[in-house]
């Protein structure tokens, strides 16, 4: 048996298929076949290599009506001798073609084969099957993605791959929270980049960066502003302990204030207790309005743990002289 291919059984449709039937069944299988889904594997793009050259003999009006006609002389004695009767007509010598293929082709592309003479005999004219003129085929109305041959020479060109945003973690001292400006970050990736960070951020967060998360789109650093050993933000305030001297509680005293602005000169009243809490106004932390809160001072009166032999002097002197007992007015 010869080399035919039955482009009918390679689309897995029948002989009287509609043309969106073979279009249909072969973009289905086209796909399964393709080089690009089956890297490596020889069967499945010889597979795509035949679903091509069916498609491209059946799809077309002309070429398909050629094929149903001509096709059935595969089976035919002269592919196998070389010779076949037609009709009265001379012999036909099959003989010239290596197999259908090759007649197929020649037939398609209107060329007569020119068969070579029996040995001793005088070489005659032979008469060729006449192709049947038909009108030509419409123009086709989209563009086919798979159409026969592209696959030695067409390339696949994958799509850019969507944007995707990303987002980082990014944990700033309460100082750089307030002030915000340029600074050098290093991510959890291990990029570092200079970003401008605005004033008063707070935990919870999002900086956006453009153009600097998955292929090309945007990342949120999500802010966690650390604790800080001397203030403590509470909404729009900032608490924090101030440790006086026993004589400034007692008598009263200017005494220095940290700030985030930097240190403020506060009057301590005269009398203060532990835990009283104070207030410095507008030296809090900004809202979203660029308000600002207040900070709250509360008072802690330190007790020296260590005393020059002057200091113990004049704490005995005082301690004599004191009438104030805070043990007087206890309910027991």
């Amino acid at each position: 048996m010869q080399n035919f291919r039955n482009y009918y059984e390679i689309l897995g449709v029948d002989k009287d298929a509609s043309a969106d039937d073979i279009k249909r069944s072969y973009r289905r299988l086209a796909r399964q076949y393709h080089p690009d889904l089956n890297p490596g594997n020889t069967a499945a793009e010889d597979k795509f290599k035949a679903l091509g050259e069916a498609y491209g003999v059946l799809s077309d009006p002309s070429k398909r009506s050629q094929y149903d006609q001509y096709g059935s002389f595969w089976k035919e004695r002269g592919f196998q001798n070389g010779r076949r009767k037609r009709n009265n007509e001379g012999d036909f010598n099959f003989g010239a073609f290596g197999d259908f293929n090759k007649f197929f082709d020649d037939i398609l592309s209107q060329r007569t084969p020119a068969p070579e003479p029996e040995f001793g005999s005088v070489p005659r004219q032979i008469r060729t099957p006449r192709t049947p003129r038909t009108a030509s085929p419409p123009p086709r109305q989209e563009s086919d993605s798979f159409r026969p041959g592209t696959s030695k020479e067409s390339y696949t060109v994958k799509p850019p791959a969507p944007k995707r945003d990303a987002e980082a973690r990014l944990t700033v001292p309460l100082e750089k929270a307030y002030s915000g400006g340029r600074e050098r970050i290093r991510l959890e990736d291990g990029r570092s980049l200079e970003v401008n960070m605005p004033p008063a951020m707070i935990t919870g967060q999002k900086v956006r960066l453009r153009e600097q998360g998955v292929n090309g789109g945007d990342l949120y650093l999500k802010i966690e502003v650390s604790p800080h050993p001397f203030f403590r933000v509470e909404g729009s305030d900032i608490s924090c302990q101030l440790p006086i001297t026993p004589s400034e509680a007692v008598l009263g005293a200017p005494v220095e204030v940290p700030t985030l602005d930097g240190l403020v000169k506060m009057v301590i009243p005269a009398g203060v207790r532990s835990g009283q809490r104070l207030r410095l106004a507008n030296k809090g932390y900004p809202d979203a309005n660029g308000d600002r809160g207040d900070q709250i001072i509360e008072i802690q009166i330190a007790v020296p743990k260590e005393l020059s032999e002057q200091e113990c002097e004049l704490y005995e002197k005082l301690r004599q002289a004191e009438t104030f007992n805070p043990r007087k007015d206890l309910p027991v």
